[in-house]
């Protein structure tokens, strides 16, 4: 190898070297003086949150629960949310659940109504499997009743069907006798 080659593959490697560096170092975070520090920090309203409330259930566990158009099948991602439902209904007995079945799926508003029952009683079945006593749970389909967002494309009508599961301290008047 001639001493202008080495030279040449020299130059270029410390200049890549030096661009790496300067590179690396634009995107290091600076904490500069006065900065807060807000990445970890509690979220607004929710600083105070009590284990076992409402709020610790809707933040820490999340209520909802989605399905595929058409059916009331339970996924595994809808498994895993109903389980942490039931360990959470599990450990917090004060509570009624009331589950709120929604459809916005092609067909009548028959159907639809059938189908958010459904949904709504699957949920129910699965967190009874779990060991969530039935007595206090009960399911109530809404259809197109109350549905998120009134849209045409199939990704948002997704979030319309879905089950709701809304805490309550006592039965309400749509809970069966």
């Amino acid at each position: 190898m001639n001493t202008s080659s080495f030279f040449y593959r020299r130059a270029v490697a410390l200049t890549v070297a030096g661009s790496m560096a300067a590179f690396a170092a634009g995107c290091a975070t600076v904490n500069l003086p006065g900065t807060p520090n807000v990445t970890n920090a509690a979220a607004p309203g929710f600083e105070k949150v009590n284990t076992g409330s409402e709020e610790a259930f809707i933040v820490g566990v999340g209520r909802r629960t989605y399905f595929t158009q058409g059916s009331a099948k339970l996924d595994d991602t809808a498994k895993r949310t109903l389980d942490a439902q039931a360990a959470w209904l599990n450990q917090n007995r004060r509570w009624y659940i009331k589950l709120q079945g929604h459809a916005d799926d092609p067909g009548s508003e028959a159907q639809n109504r059938k189908l958010s029952q459904q949904r709504a009683e699957a949920v129910m079945a699965y967190l009874a499997s779990q060991g969530v006593d039935q007595n206090r749970m009960w399911a109530k389909g809404y259809a197109k009743e109350r549905i998120v967002r009134d849209c045409p494309e199939i990704e948002c009508k997704a979030q319309n069907r879905r089950v709701v599961s809304n805490l309550r301290t006592e039965k309400d008047e749509s809970a069966p006798d």
